[in-house]
């Protein structure tokens, strides 16, 4: 098969069961909802590689928000950023063979970290903080939004990622032998 044409593919599955997960786990909450979606982003990137994960990356949140997950049209930057942090940084430390399981944990552990730092400096410090009061003015932002944010942004993102990449981590193995790569 082409390479291009197995890229679109690919990449369309892993859009398709991304969706499909944010639809079906959207009334169990963030933290199945966010692992699931940490879960193919890491299998974007693994497998898939960079141009996958962070296409995978950045459509997610739109999709998140045009299904009712992504809590303001004002997060969907900063979750684009946070994922593209998370797939970049997995698709640069990660084993490319999968065969050096110290070295995927470390880019687990790193990638889970920077993304969950991230979001949590532009949700909760920008967003929430520097920006609230221009926000607020403009009707942009809610109050209710103003304090749920910040919840939203901190430790659940980091337990997300960690939980998505560790299934990722089980899954990504199992994928290359099938891909025969």
């Amino acid at each position: 098969m082409n390479k291009k044409i197995r890229w679109i593919t690919e990449t369309a599955i892993l859009l398709a069961l991304l969706v499909t997960l944010q639809a079906v786990t959207k009334g169990f909450g963030q933290l199945v909802t966010g692992s699931c979606v940490n879960a193919v982003l890491a299998i974007a990137a693994l497998v898939g590689g960079l141009a996958s994960g962070l296409t995978v990356a950045l459509i997610s949140p739109v999709l998140a928000f045009l299904l009712g997950i992504a809590p303001q049209i004002l997060t969907v930057p900063a979750i684009m950023v946070g994922n593209s942090v998370y797939v970049v940084l997995l698709w640069l430390v990660a084993d490319k063979n999968g065969k050096n399981l110290p070295r995927q944990i470390g880019a687990w552990l790193l990638a889970a970290g920077a993304k969950a730092a991230v979001l949590y400096l532009l949700v909760a410090k920008l967003i929430c903080g520097v920006l609230a009061e221009q926000l607020l003015a403009a009707g942009t932002l809610k109050e209710p939004m103003l304090k749920a944010l910040p919840a939203t942004f901190s430790w659940p993102q980091l337990f997300t990622a960690l939980i998505g990449g560790a299934v990722a981590l089980l899954i990504v193995p199992v994928l290359r032998k099938a891909l025969h790569r």
